[in-house]
């Protein structure tokens, strides 16, 4: 009875938040977003990006909450009509306020009583053109904003800060590099050891191998992120963003350590024999030994709502989009008829994802390997063919970190860009990987921990430094040729047309790439979507969440609409909430089991399997 009354506590919990977006949803769609939807947009589409754009402004007010933000205002300036005015607006604020301005978010407050919605749009966009920094030392955004209680003009300029959501994730990587005495580093060698199967034991309870586990993360992982979210943040932070972009990958390593090894130690073996592990295991079970069983329940139940959020928008939906909008570039069939790659996508996923997590490993070992080699050789056959540039572009991105000509406002721009892309690139603190990992075979959950830290390495580290290189040595994000991809986030495209640039063929081969990319990356969020979805709602109801996925996987073929594919992105981010506080709090025992486990590999007690 328990058991019964525990699965409709979370069903309703999950259906309050389903109910909670409609409601918002229903209001909006005939005014509020009206003006940002094409006429030709479905109904339905219209309806679904209301919704999941209150619930985008939501997170992003959380997520996006600026910490150390300076912002100057100036109220009852001349009315703003054109370029000219609008740059008096803005020298007559520096001049008052005593700030650069040159890097700081621009917003253009406009009366509605005088200015339509269409006038304003029309200014933003000239606004655009004349302010708004194309190269890689912008930044800054610009906006024109109608209010409705606006008696005259005004101009704002902001910094951002610094989102709570980078320094959340930044603290946390940096506590557990501290925390676990710098696992990151010196656990490195050993990692690659067991990856390679030299301690794998046929007879550990699991269901995959050390590499199997590895390799479905990354396909997890190694995707999108590094083709366009890497070429954007050059584009938008400047070379000195691949330096930030590198440390928190290699700071997230440790992130990664704690949240898998705690994914294996509070695994639990179903009754159809699939394991059950990750976030939503340590965190129940985890905490309720600390005496914190309630805490746990909710980060728990929360943790499980975004997973299935963020498995179906930026785990599927927003893969799908994206590598459609390569493919259209070189396949015109695609270009027209948009929706039969939806469905070419859903039979290649649903063959994968109705056999489970043995499948989904069987055939991630194989892609994960052949995607990333062909991507890293031809990053690495352009870098060759710009040898002698090379430390030039190293010169750069270390140089640019730091952003002293551009002031503290820039330097912030560039340190959160390159923070962010990373999260989202390698995952780190999120606590995805971590139901994966959960699934291999093992005696002890501090190995598989150790094998989880090769995944911000190999994702970030290696691959996400390969793509910004080539992006500035090529010179594409600072070509102006490329500042409407730019303008457009279109990193896909903009990696495509950098590579294009020194091999004519390869857009041929980078869109093979991406379709393996996010099709790597969907199969794996199938399993981390559906492994929280059996937690809340038991194991008969798998092929519900699956079928609900591959909708999603078809959807993605047709929706176009920017809230939808931000939906994903922003829950995917909000996981790191409720795991990083449940990793912080479980990090001693973490400490205890790693200190026992590197004595014993010191003094030669484990076995080896060569």
């Amino acid at each position: 009875m328990l058991a019964v009354t525990e699965r409709i506590r979370r069903l309703a919990t999950l259906c309050t938040a389903l109910f909670a977006m409609l409601a918002l949803a229903l209001p909006a769609t005939a005014e509020a977003r009206a003006d940002e939807a094409s006429e030709d947009t479905p109904a339905f589409v219209r309806v679904i990006d209301a919704g999941a754009g209150h619930v985008v402004s939501a997170l992003d007010a959380v997520l996006f909450f600026p910490v150390n933000k300076t912002t100057v205002e100036q109220s009852g300036v001349a009315p703003v009509t054109d370029a000219a005015s609008a740059q008096a607006a803005v020298e007559a604020l520096a001049a008052s306020s005593g700030e650069a301005l040159g890097e700081m978010t621009l917003t253009f407050t406009v009366p509605a009583a005088t200015v339509t919605a269409e006038q304003a749009k029309a200014l933003a966009s000239t606004l655009e053109q004349a302010l708004e920094p194309k190269g890689p030392a912008g930044t800054r955004a610009l906006t024109v904003e109608r209010s409705e209680s606006a008696t005259g003009y005004a101009v704002t300029a902001s910094d951002g800060g610094i989102p709570f959501v980078a320094l959340w994730l930044f603290l946390g990587a940096v506590f557990f590099t501290f925390r676990m005495g710098f696992i990151n580093f010196r656990a490195f060698r050993h990692a690659i050891e067991v990856t390679r199967g030299k301690f794998d034991n046929p007879d550990d309870e699991g269901e995959v191998s050390h590499f199997q586990a590895l390799a479905s993360a990354l396909s997890a992982t190694v995707g999108l992120g590094n083709i366009a979210g890497v070429a954007i943040a050059v584009a938008v932070g400047g070379p000195g963003a691949v330096f930030w972009l590198i440390a928190a990958g290699l700071l997230g390593m440790s992130s990664k350590f704690v949240e898998c090894t705690l994914g294996q130690k509070y695994r639990e073996r179903r009754p159809d024999g699939s394991v059950l592990g990750g976030p939503i295991q340590y965190l129940s079970k985890g905490l309720a030994e600390k005496k914190m069983g309630g805490l746990g329940k909710v980060l728990a139940v929360m943790f499980a709502i975004l997973c299935v959020g963020g498995s179906l928008g930026g785990g599927n939906t927003f893969q799908v989009n994206q590598s459609l909008g390569v493919l259209k570039e070189q396949v015109p069939l695609f270009a027209e008829h948009g929706w039969l790659y939806g469905v070419l996508m859903v039979v290649a996923v649903g063959v994968v994802i109705v056999g489970g997590i043995k499948r989904i490993a069987g055939t991630a070992e194989k892609i994960v390997p052949l995607m990333c080699g062909v991507y890293v050789l031809a990053c690495l056959y352009i870098l060759g063919n710009h040898l002698g540039d090379v430390p030039e572009a190293f010169g750069r991105i270390v140089g640019e970190a730091f952003t002293p000509e551009a002031g503290y406002g820039g330097f912030l721009g560039v340190l959160v860009t390159g923070i962010r892309r990373a999260a989202f690139s390698n995952e780190a603190g999120v606590g995805s990987a971590a139901i994966a990992h959960s699934a291999a075979r093992t005696e002890y959950p501090v190995r598989e921990g150790i094998v989880a830290l090769l995944e911000p390495f190999i994702d970030t580290v290696i691959v996400c430094t390969m793509t910004g290189l080539v992006i500035v040595i090529t010179g594409a994000f600072e070509n102006p040729a490329n500042y409407e991809l730019i303008a457009n986030s279109n990193g896909a495209a903009l990696t495509s047309r950098a590579m294009a640039s020194e091999i004519s063929w390869f857009p041929y081969i980078l869109m093979v790439a991406v379709v393996l990319f996010a099709y790597s990356t969907m199969i794996s969020w199938s399993y981390y979507g559906e492994r929280c979805w059996v937690w809340m709602f038991g194991d008969g109801s798998s092929k519900y969440y699956k079928a609900l996925f591959l909708l999603f996987v078809f959807l993605g073929s047709v929706v176009t609409a920017t809230n939808i594919l931000n939906f994903g992105d922003y829950m995917i981010l909000s996981m790191a909430f409720p795991n990083i506080l449940g990793v912080f709090i479980l990090s001693g025992s973490v400490k205890k089991d790693l200190d026992e486990y590197m004595g014993n590999l010191k003094a030669g007690k484990f076995k080896r399997y060569e």
